[in-house]
């Protein structure tokens, strides 16, 4: 977070390889509302029902969620790069086939063989572009976060532009972007290392037995139940054409992608994660049950549709969270038994609702998309003091995040101390030596804490740092101290969500160990990164009961004056 001070770095300064994953990104992206415009086109063209289309959905959900639980032992096996390679190329191959064919029930076909390209990317892509960022892994993240945008937005628009003058356009386009990603990720990134075990096929559903993985992924169940009934039988009451619809659905994936990004953190902040989620999931059934009563009049869908878009994007951010905090397992196997529930809900949906609107009338889906939302609040409520132990770091004999790992010999009990927080930045030494002169003049021992971050980014979750780094890093650390003369004591911090998280997380522990202050380098990220995911110093400094001190690893350092040094040495919380 903020170990150093320089050159402000930008999140757009990447290697080609970051670059070619992210296109890649925004390609992978478009999939999720890409087909929607062309819906109602489908069904005129291939004399298919609704219902009959809908599969298109639910054939490359449901594969999608099946391959979920094996990509992790796939990835591990063959490595991250190859696995990447291997899910572009089936995304390519089975892309140009659905425009190929000439029968829904082929298309529904090649869209099954399209998830499963889906999964081995989506598993991977975060991951390889973290790894790759040699220009900061915060950077490549804002990157990721900004192709997952202009996925969302741009893929109605794109499938509405290209629907206009086919209902092959979307599918013929897809495989042409998503070979030239292919090429750009063959020659731009590098081979990386394997991980050090190879990770059980049936891990993910073994996962499934922890109490606290299991309610939230009946809770995306749900969620993506109603979620994805909307997506897959809204566009058919709005009776636009495919160029109009692309441009609804974009108006959707500009709401979805702002309030992911840059809203939920915010209101997860302030309101907590459960709270917010519980009243998402009623805003959520309210605007089903709008589609439902007024499925008649197009105008009310239409603008039910763009607004749920806000709803949406909060949801995926902080769900993601919330399977995380509680999760006790690895994150990849953490993401991949949450994603398996979460897309057999979403593959599952269309293909009731398609049988419940043949038997019904259109209104019925919705109605039941609207219960799926509201049923998911007590499936939730079943997980609150999970919850709440988790964000709070005190779990219940299961190791949570945030979560505190000591590193050498523990703090003196009862006496206060200078806390100082770095992250994996060049200057971190210069930090930590300034925040030791700081110690000593208040007579106070030191804590060096390095902050590890999970990056949290719609349905994936990726380590920023390996844990082994975290550690070698503060006992590196505290041995050119002791070399020093410094007696100095260290924790290994880990926070899932944004820097703002990890902000408030230290907060939270030097308020528990009665610090002095807390000392911290300027943020070596640009504003555009912490606008989108919160600055570490302003949620330290707004948390804080004690003293933050901005130490300047480029300049001399000043003395303090008697005051302030009176001050420190007076504090004790």
């Amino acid at each position: 977070m903020s170990a150093s001070h320089g050159k402000t770095a930008s999140p757009f300064k990447q290697p080609k390889a970051v670059w070619a994953v992210a296109f890649a990104c925004v390609i992978s992206f478009m999939g999720i509302g890409l087909v929607d415009p062309i819906l109602p086109a489908l069904a005129d063209s291939l004399h298919a029902t609704p219902s009959q289309v809908s599969l298109l959905f639910s054939s490359y959900l449901i594969v999608t969620a099946v391959a979920m639980l094996f990509v992790g032992w796939f990835s591990s096996r063959f490595g991250a790069k190859r696995t990447l390679v291997i899910g572009l190329a089936v995304i390519v191959v089975f892309a140009a086939l659905a425009g190929t064919s000439g029968s829904i029930d082929g298309i529904v076909g090649f869209r099954a063989g399209w998830g499963l390209g889906n999964a081995l990317f989506i598993a991977t892509s975060l991951a390889v572009i973290v790894a790759s960022a040699s220009g900061g892994f915060g950077g490549a993240i804002i990157l990721y976060e900004t192709a997952l945008g202009l996925g969302i937005a741009v893929g109605p628009l794109l499938g509405g532009e290209l629907g206009s003058i086919s209902w092959r356009g979307p599918f013929f386009g897809v495989a042409v972007l998503m070979a030239i990603a292919l090429i750009a990720t063959v020659v731009f990134v590098p081979d990386l290392p394997k991980p050090k075990h190879v990770t059980s096929p049936l891990a993910p559903l073994k996962a499934l037995r922890h109490r606290g993985l299991l309610t939230m992924g009946i809770m995306a169940l749900l969620y993506n139940w109603g979620f994805f009934t909307m997506l897959g039988y809204a566009p058919y009451p709005m009776e636009l054409s495919a160029h109009q619809l692309g441009l609804v659905f974009t108006g959707w994936g500009l709401l979805v992608a702002a309030f992911s990004v840059f809203f939920a953190p915010r209101l997860q902040a302030r309101y907590g994660t459960a709270p917010v989620l519980y009243a998402n999931l009623v805003c959520l059934g309210i605007v089903m049950a709008v589609i439902a009563v007024g499925v008649a009049t197009p105008t009310v869908v239409i603008v039910a549709v763009v607004v749920s878009g806000a709803f949406i994007g909060v949801n995926n951010t902080l769900t993601t969270q919330a399977v995380m905090l509680v999760s006790p397992v690895e994150r990849p196997v953490a993401s991949s038994s949450y994603g398996f529930l979460r897309f057999i809900g979403g593959g599952l949906a269309p293909y009731v609702a398609g049988k419940l609107a043949d038997a019904t009338d259109l209104s019925v889906p919705f109605y039941v998309g609207a219960a799926t939302f509201l049923l998911a609040i007590p499936v939730l409520a079943t997980g609150h003091k999970l919850l709440g132990q988790a964000e709070a770091h005190l779990g219940e004999g299961e190791p949570v995040a945030p979560s505190l790992t000591p590193v050498g010999s523990p703090a003196p009990a009862g006496t206060p101390r200078v806390v100082v927080a770095v992250g994996p930045y060049d200057n971190a030494d210069a930090i930590v030596d300034a925040a030791a002169r700081l110690a000593r003049d208040t007579r106070s021992p030191l804590e060096v804490v390095h902050v590890q971050e999970v990056a949290v980014v719609e349905e994936q979750a990726v380590d920023t740092e390996a844990v082994e780094l975290g550690r070698a890093a503060v006992t590196a650390h505290l041995d050119r101290l002791a070399a020093q003369g410094v007696a100095a004591t260290g924790q290994v911090l880990t926070s899932v969500g944004d820097h703002a998280a990890a902000g408030r997380a230290l907060a939270r522990h030097a308020s528990d160990v009665g610090a002095r202050a807390i000392a911290v380098g300027r943020s070596p990220r640009g504003p555009l990164a912490q606008f989108a995911d919160g600055s570490f110093t302003t949620a330290l400094t707004h948390a804080a009961v004690c003293t933050v001190v901005l130490v300047d690893s480029d300049t001399a350092p000043r003395p303090l004056s008697a005051a302030t040094l009176a001050e420190l040495r007076g504090a004790a919380g």
